[in-house]
């Protein structure tokens, strides 16, 4: 299986510490090599980067820190990257025929969610979502910035930033379909919303769109100096997973 990691936009609320956000030090280590070794560690060995906003300094680190014989990595820019993330998937479509993971390049989180959405049943037209039911007083959640999910019996049903009503929070963990790619355009053609969230909501209105329980794993969206300060408190516990 392959992966697919956003790593396009340019993280202004973190610029003044690090002009690359997926270059950004977080436990003595860059941002993005966090997710990668992720997916090392759930036996992922095939990622797909689409870099954006200074992309020279993120394609020369990640060509001198994996080697084709640890990561065969393909390297996509999307020179539009100003635009919202959807587009930055869309850019990816060439390199990715069959089930894929898809992840930020900004999120920390425990490879052992990827473990659980491999278990899951992913129909041949379906995306399915690590949600995180945790709603109340959440210790590495933004309510202001995260991504709010809506989710009936293990269905979305609506998914946005401003969602008033909602049972859980998107971790920013996929597991896709190529089908994806076809609801980012419809999203993009009709609604004219170039985001992530518009083309799952394109296929939880098709009842294509399923969550996941991630219970009480570790993920954080780090977007700001605020939770970078609490990734690296968590890191400086221990933790046992890579």
């Amino acid at each position: 299986m392959k992966a697919l990691i956003i790593a396009a936009g340019q993280g202004q609320r973190l610029s003044a510490i690090c002009p690359s956000k997926p270059l950004l030090p977080v436990g003595r280590r860059p941002l993005i090599d966090w997710v990668i070794q992720g997916l090392q560690a759930a036996g992922i060995r095939e990622v797909v980067v689409v870099t954006g906003y200074n992309r020279e300094k993120l394609e020369d680190h990640l060509r001198l820190a994996y080697s084709p014989e640890k990561v065969k990595l393909t390297l996509v820019h999307n020179d539009q990257w100003q635009r919202e993330n959807g587009l930055s998937v869309c850019k990816a479509r060439p390199f990715l025929e069959e089930p894929f993971f898809l992840l930020m390049s900004d999120h920390i989180f425990d490879p052992d969610i990827l473990e659980l959405m491999l278990t899951a049943e992913l129909k041949e037209d379906e995306v399915i979502l690590a949600v995180d039911y945790r709603t109340q007083n959440h210790l590495y959640v933004d309510l202001d910035d995260v991504t709010r999910v809506l989710v009936e019996e293990g269905k979305i049903k609506d998914i946005g930033k401003g969602l008033k009503l909602y049972n859980a929070f998107d971790t920013g963990i996929f597991l896709c379909q190529p089908v994806l790619f076809e609801a980012l355009e419809q999203s993009q053609r009709q609604a004219g919303d170039y985001s992530l969230s518009g083309g799952i909501r394109v296929l939880a209105a098709r009842s294509q769109a399923r969550a996941v329980d991630i219970g009480q794993r570790f993920w954080i969206d780090i977007d700001d100096p605020k939770a970078l300060e609490k990734a690296e408190n968590f890191l400086a516990t221990g933790i046992s997973w890579l």
